[in-house]
């Protein structure tokens, strides 16, 4: 479940946050966990917690949900701030929760079975690796895979993750789900995103998996590409930009 800012007050001030020493915290002790996840689900019993944490604040306790999204708490479970954390480095903020979300996006794609993704690899060298949240009925994806060989030779391996974006048992998911199901992945693949239907099928696959897994990216729509370093970029990028985007990033 996504939350929206609207849902906090946010009492700890900008001031508080960014003026803070960053120091090291101790560790969240159980009792103080309990506390703070037995208050979010007494505002929402639907609030899913996956993991809480010290922040780089002492005093302040990072909370990561199963949505993707992070929470700031007072040790009391009191008061919480929706959003990012910044540290100011001289004359420029830092935004620490970015290169936190990056990591972790980084080290998820890291544990992924090959078996998992549907690759369509580089012409010659690999120069990189992109990860590419998908729906097989979204147009701008459509439009991606129409241009996959311009990807390929710009030297950039696309491996599709499926991100039905009508939800699990939706049509769009069953159809992915054949896709993933489909002996010839790449064929159905291509005749998926070409409009036409392909064969409905069956089998243990990972398309209810990769929807998690892009909740918890961060995913809102699609397509969205996901670099190795764990970088989101939401949306459709021309092979050209998509190849300058990762060349500025190296």
């Amino acid at each position: 479940m996504r939350l929206s800012a609207s849902l906090f007050s946010l009492p700890l001030s900008l001031s508080l946050l960014l003026g803070s020493s960053l120091l090291s915290a101790a560790e969240v002790s159980d009792s103080q966990r309990k506390l703070i996840v037995d208050k979010l689900q007494q505002v929402n019993p639907m609030i899913e917690v996956s993991a809480v944490k010290p922040s780089v604040i002492e005093g302040v306790v990072e909370v990561e949900l199963s949505s993707g999204e992070t929470l700031f708490s007072s040790p009391d479970a009191s008061h919480f701030v929706l959003g990012n954390l910044y540290q100011l480095k001289k004359d420029r903020f830092v935004n620490l929760s970015k290169k936190r979300k990056d990591q972790y996006r980084a080290e998820a794609l890291k544990g992924l079975d090959s078996d998992t993704y549907i690759s369509f690899p580089a012409k010659g060298e690999t120069k990189a690796v992109v990860y590419a949240f998908t729906d097989v009925d979204c147009g701008y994806c459509r439009k991606l895979h129409s241009e996959m060989e311009d990807y390929n030779k710009q030297g950039i391996e696309v491996r599709y993750l499926a991100f039905p974006r009508a939800g699990i048992g939706s049509g769009t998911y069953r159809q992915m789900v054949s896709v993933w199901c489909a002996d010839d992945q790449h064929e159905a693949m291509t005749q998926s995103k070409s409009g036409a239907r392909v064969a409905s099928k069956s089998c243990d696959n990972p398309v209810a998996d990769h929807y998690d897994l892009g909740q918890r990216f961060g995913v809102t729509g699609t397509p969205a590409l996901v670099l190795e370093s764990g970088r989101l970029m939401p949306g459709y990028l021309p092979a050209a930009r998509l190849a300058a985007e990762i060349d500025d990033q190296s």
